[in-house]
């Protein structure tokens, strides 16, 4: 039995795998795919205190290793549910049964998809929600990104340095992305800003993508976008369904917690973007990981 199993490997899970050994518990990271969540898809961090300038993958990388080599065990399975019994959980996972004193739900968030027609029809085929990922695929051809958030300006300049030409639109004509980022953008001459225009249908051949048809939100003027790939980085949303029932959710899917981390089921913690906050950022996942590793460590204790 396990002192704590960590659910997600992102940079909070992470995290608390590290803080979890540090507080002398044996620790169990339960991974779907790969470690390190939404970072490894960024081509370079910049905003995390000390660390300017850091590929994501390699962020990512180094925060898997320092928690294994503290101990920590990283298993590659989905955890499918949890039950509680006296005085442990069991944890189903995609290769077995796991059994804890704690657990600590650090899944992240996964991208939106867009929700059009064609959306659907043409993901993977020129829609994607992973522009480090699937840009290269588009080297040399006309884009879109849609979004008006830092991932999508960042999506967006990265694109521009393997595609022709790149256009963002935003359904507002203010934005969400940090000034430093949207100026950036603006400076790049393959790049253009489109607001306020929303996504209507995704076109294609049957195979691939053909264009994006958008609609001007004040003026209900459409146009088609010629492009051969469509971008979206419109946020996203908990995949939290499979813990009803073990913890509360709120109306969007987030595990209600708050700074402690703390859920209404003793000895349940939830860390980074799964949880109810206000800013979800690669320094407050890492946050709530140590935060929830020693509300676990706490609790431990008091049960001894």
């Amino acid at each position: 039995m396990y002192d704590v199993i960590i659910i997600g490997g992102g940079p909070a899970g992470l995290t608390a795998a590290i803080y979890a050994r540090r507080a002398g518990l044996s620790a169990l990271v339960l991974e779907a795919s790969v470690c390190g969540g939404q970072i490894v898809n960024s081509p370079q961090v910049d905003n995390y205190p000390a660390l300017p300038n850091v590929p994501g993958w390699q962020f990512a990388t180094q925060l898997q290793g320092q928690a294994e080599s503290l101990g920590a065990e990283i298993l590659t399975a989905q955890a499918q549910s949890i039950e509680k019994s006296d005085r442990c959980f069991s944890v189903s996972t995609s290769s077995g049964q796991e059994e804890c004193r704690t657990v600590i739900i650090a899944n992240g968030a996964a991208p939106r998809r867009l929700d059009c027609p064609g959306a659907d029809e043409y993901f993977g085929r020129g829609v994607s929600a992973c522009a480090t990922c699937d840009g290269a695929f588009f080297r040399g051809k006309d884009t879109v990104v849609v979004g008006g958030g830092n991932t999508a300006f960042e999506d967006a300049e990265y694109l521009s340095a393997l595609c022709s030409s790149v256009t963002l639109i935003n359904r507002r004509a203010q934005f969400r992305a940090d000034e430093q980022n949207v100026e950036s953008l603006r400076s790049r001459e393959n790049v253009t800003i489109m607001t306020p225009w929303v996504p209507v249908e995704v076109t294609g051949d049957g195979s691939r993508v053909t264009g994006l048809r958008i609609k001007n939100t004040d003026t209900n003027e459409e146009q088609v976008l010629s492009v051969s790939g469509v971008f979206a980085a419109i946020g996203v949303q908990p995949d939290n369904r499979r813990f009803e029932g073990l913890v509360e959710l709120d109306p969007s899917g987030y595990i209600v917690a708050g700074e402690d981390c703390l859920t209404d089921t003793p000895g349940v913690f939830a860390a980074g973007d799964t949880r109810t906050k206000k800013l979800r950022q690669l320094v407050t996942a890492a946050s709530d990981g140590a935060m929830a590793a020693n509300q676990a460590a706490a609790f431990i204790r008091a049960q001894k």
